[in-house]
């Protein structure tokens, strides 16, 4: 049987501050990551994301002293992504208040982490996420993409995809380029795609712009709804979006 829906706001973190950009660029700043959580928290969401966008471009770890505020106030599973590198470095953001860790770029570029991770924490403890983009060239028509977006790897996201499943992961985290902080709707196709090739839950990432697109992402296959400008900037607020969505007859925590 199906898990309930689970809303899971991100914070996408800069320079201490929650950011959201359009496309990974164009950045603006959104607030205090703590009140945030705080207020995420109150607000009904499912889980918490925090990303920092840029520790990986920049080849620092992540800023564990955020993560342990963060998840002083957070009351929900909080899962953290950005500048892990290796075991050490995702044991330092678990022992800062994190429940969970996610890896892109360093799984991408070696593929053994995931398996120590799963062997290390649990495999419940570890989430890989997958930024793809549109490339007609791919068998399944997208393309992964790494380093916070920036770097093509000529690899095929559905492939990749299947290969992490392999691993045991429980949950992969897809977002699309393309629909990144543009609201005008999740990539439903990848979502389709990745669901239909592996047996771990998929998270709906990148086009939340309306009540519509939280329901197409369930009906795409998604377990978990993630987004943040929306959230950030009050355009939809997670008891009416829940309430939406039990209203269409969708099962929601």
């Amino acid at each position: 049987m199906r898990k309930p829906i689970r809303i899971m706001p991100c914070l996408d973190m800069q320079n201490g501050r929650v950011v959201k950009g359009v496309h990974f660029v164009d950045i603006k700043d959104a607030g205090d990551p703590v009140e945030c959580a705080l207020a995420y928290c109150r607000n009904g969401a499912d889980e918490l994301a925090m990303l920092d966008i840029t520790a990986t471009v920049e080849g620092r770890a992540t800023m564990l002293d955020m993560v342990k505020r963060v998840a002083e106030v957070t009351t929900v599973p909080f899962t953290v992504g950005g500048g892990i590198s290796d075991v050490k470095s995702a044991e330092a953001v678990l022992r800062s208040g994190a429940n969970k860790v996610s890896v892109s770029s360093a799984a991408f570029r070696k593929p053994e982490l995931i398996p120590d991770m799963v062997k290390e924490f649990g495999p419940d403890v570890v989430t890989v996420a997958i930024d793809v983009d549109k490339n007609s060239a791919m068998p399944s028509g997208y393309e992964v993409y790494i380093d916070g977006g920036r770097t093509a790897t000529g690899t095929d996201a559905v492939e990749w995809a299947r290969r992490v499943d392999g691993y045991g992961i429980p949950v992969i985290l897809p977002t699309s380029k393309a629909g990144d902080g543009a609201r005008t709707g999740y990539d439903l196709p990848v979502i389709k795609a990745i669901k239909n090739a592996v047996s771990a839950e998929v998270v709906a990432s990148g086009g939340a712009g309306q009540w519509e697109h939280f329901l197409e992402a369930v009906e795409a296959g998604a377990t978990i709804l993630l987004a943040a400008s929306v959230f950030h900037f009050g355009i939809i607020g997670i008891p009416e979006l829940k309430k939406y969505l039990r209203d269409q007859g969708v099962s929601v925590m």
